[in-house]
């Protein structure tokens, strides 16, 4: 039997390469598909892949009436109804380790910028400023850096930042003791992790359990000499909450590459110099597109071949 497989969202070059390889695969690849377009040629195709701009409703679930499995091109599945694709036996996966070291290089970035007011120091040279006592910053040495989420990409920045002679702590109840000490990270609960944490950084995904995991409260708990970044999921901080602490400098600084919609439409961080800002380059990487689309690639030939997929995501409830 040939399967018909759709790839869109721009999936990588690798990756259909890697599907084409297989000869019962018919791999077609557009790429990029408005949600009306998406609904409107799934029904042919026995299998999808899809990075995070097309949301894989349930409409679109219900549309696919030959679809066996949804490969998700990244690690976040927050743009596909698991619930409704389980209750249809449509099998779910995602590539979690292809963008590993190309997150937390950005995460990294992400923490030398705010701690050397990199990105602020060059606007204000480009417009001809010299402003060298204003941008006095911070070395990371000595510093601690407070993981929230302690899976492969907080793993990643904890190895990162103990070559800077860091001290790592962490945060996550679903990580078993053994990790953390693994990774030389120190287990903490959310409250001293916030109150003891020079730098914060958030690796979790988007779940009823994270959403608005850090609000006015939690930034409340800080230091006023910290600094925030998310690089993972938008909507586990607070925009509002983060936006309004930065206007009043109730902490240093924050990062942010993702969003609770994207792209944002909000203004509510123009103006402020002590935030950076960047448009989800987290797994922006040739090398990391690549290797999630051969992962994501070899999940769905691993599902066709053998039934089985051994990145499979099921639904909390499921």
């Amino acid at each position: 039997m040939n399967y018909k497989i759709l790839c869109t969202d721009g999936f990588s070059k690798a990756g259909i390469e890697e599907l084409q390889k297989n000869p019962t695969f018919e791999v077609t690849y557009v790429k990029a598909m408005t949600p009306e377009e998406l609904l409107a040629q799934i029904e042919p195709y026995h299998g999808l892949i899809v990075r995070s701009a097309s949301k894989v409703t349930s409409a679109v679930i219900d549309a696919g009436k030959n679809l066996k499995v949804i490969a998700r091109a990244g690690v976040g599945v927050d743009n596909i109804d698991l619930a409704h694709a389980a209750k249809k036996g449509i099998c779910v996966c995602n590539a979690p380790a292809g963008n590993t070291v190309s997150t937390a290089e950005l995460s990294f970035a992400m923490m030398m910028s705010l701690a050397r007011h990199i990105p602020q120091a060059s606007c204000y040279m480009q417009a001809g400023k010299w402003e060298k006592k204003k941008f006095q910053g911070h070395e990371l040495a000595r510093k601690v850096l407070g993981i929230i989420g302690l899976g492969r990409v907080g793993r990643e920045m904890a190895r990162f930042a103990q070559a800077f002679r860091m001290t790592t702590v962490g945060f996550d109840p679903y990580i078993s003791k053994d990790v953390f000490e693994a990774a030389g990270v120190m287990q903490l609960n959310l409250k001293d992790l916030l109150s003891t944490s020079d730098f914060i950084t958030i690796h979790t995904i988007l779940s009823p359990e994270t959403e608005n995991l850090i609000t006015a409260k939690q930034i409340a708990m800080m230091k006023p000499t910290a600094c925030l970044i998310n690089c993972a999921r938008g909507g586990v901080i607070n925009e509002h909450d983060l936006a309004g602490a930065l206007k009043e400098n109730r902490i240093a600084g924050a990062a942010l590459d993702v969003y609770t919609k994207e792209p944002y439409p909000e203004t509510i961080f123009q103006g402020l110099e002590n935030i950076v800002l960047t448009p989800h380059l987290g797994a922006s990487t040739d090398e990391a597109q690549d290797a999630v689309a051969v992962e994501a690639a070899h999940s769905v030939e691993q599902f066709f071949l053998t039934g089985a997929c051994p990145t499979a995501i099921r639904p909390k409830n499921g």
